[in-house]
């Protein structure tokens, strides 16, 4: 249970000072770490000259190799530390840069604030910062939707999931996961050169997501102005969505909100037909964007309420 603790600390130096701008000027990001063992490994061992099974075997090995080493840093790390409230402390503050509860607050903060202004020009900027589809086609219902989705599966990927993981293993447990996360967002896409090489790394993402994605769509819904067409949406269109865990967040918050997401959408200049999240529901507008910030900040209360509970009660 003092793993618990230590999230909450996490959670609560994140919220408080984030990673500040000077720090990564100078030292750059645990993630940024992992990325550059990623891409070694990715250079090393992804050759286009070998056959699909080969490459893919390849993937698999490297995939293993990332997470054991990230899961063996924060095994050495904890093994270290003193026991009791001092073990919670330091713990938290080791974990605290693996948990992007501010960042991912100040990003989408930074597309609402154009948007409500009308400068769609400011939140295309903004919103291509956290979304790979075109922002130059993007009205102010698709900036508003990019967003919103950015945002609920995020709160999944870049909160939730390594705090669940981090209060059941401690530093071990979030390390690894965030290993897991760096090697699915760098190699785990299917195309040319990652179809094969990053076929491991995409299943067990999905696998250590499982639990987490379902966690926070139901946090979504306590926190809903509707519970009832939250719980609804989620449990309805969740399915629907092409991965096997955003859709629960996502669906939630659509349902939390009243509105679309999903849907046809841009990159590079193709369309990637998807289906609807609470189809039949209006567009999101500038207003539904800040209601889901405002969602998403109570759920996080939530969750360290929760893990607060859990370890100090």
């Amino acid at each position: 249970m003092g793993f618990a603790g230590a999230m909450v600390v996490a959670m609560a130096v994140d919220a408080l000072v984030g990673w500040p701008a000077p720090l990564f000027a100078r030292i750059g990001h645990p993630v940024t770490w992992l990325g550059r063992l990623i891409a070694a490994i990715d250079a090393a061992w992804n050759r286009a000259s070998d056959p699909p099974a080969l490459r893919r075997a390849a993937g698999v090995a490297g995939a293993l190799v990332a997470i054991a080493l990230a899961v063996a840093i924060g095994w050495m790390l904890q093994s270290v530390l003193s026991s009791g409230w001092i073990q919670i402390a330091l713990v938290g503050v080791l974990a605290w840069p693996l948990v992007a509860l501010r960042s991912l607050y100040d990003h989408v903060a930074a597309v609402a604030t154009p948007l409500q202004a009308g400068d769609i020009a400011g939140a295309r900027e903004a919103v291509s910062r956290i979304v790979g589809r075109d922002p130059a086609v993007l009205d102010e219902a698709g900036i508003a939707r990019a967003a919103i989705e950015s945002l609920a599966e995020n709160a999944s990927d870049g909160i939730v999931a390594p705090v669940f993981w981090g209060a059941l293993f401690g530093l071990p447990g979030i390390f690894g996961y965030k290993a897991i996360n760096t090697l699915d967002s760098m190699i785990g896409h299917r195309s040319e050169r990652h179809e094969a090489f990053g076929w491991a790394a995409a299943r067990i993402d999905d696998v250590a997501n499982f639990i987490p994605a379902r966690l926070t769509g139901f946090l979504f819904v306590l926190l809903a102005p509707q519970r009832s067409e939250a719980l609804s949406c989620m449990t309805r269109d969740a399915r629907r969505h092409r991965s096997p865990n955003a859709g629960w967040p996502e669906a939630a918050m659509a349902g939390a909100l009243g509105v679309r997401l999903s849907g046809p959408r841009t990159y590079h200049g193709s369309v990637t037909n998807e289906p609807w999240l609470n189809d039949g529901a209006r567009d999101p507008h500038p207003a539904d964007l800040v209601e889901g910030l405002t969602i998403y900040r109570r759920a996080m209360l939530l969750l360290a309420g929760l893990l607060a509970i859990l370890a100090f009660a």
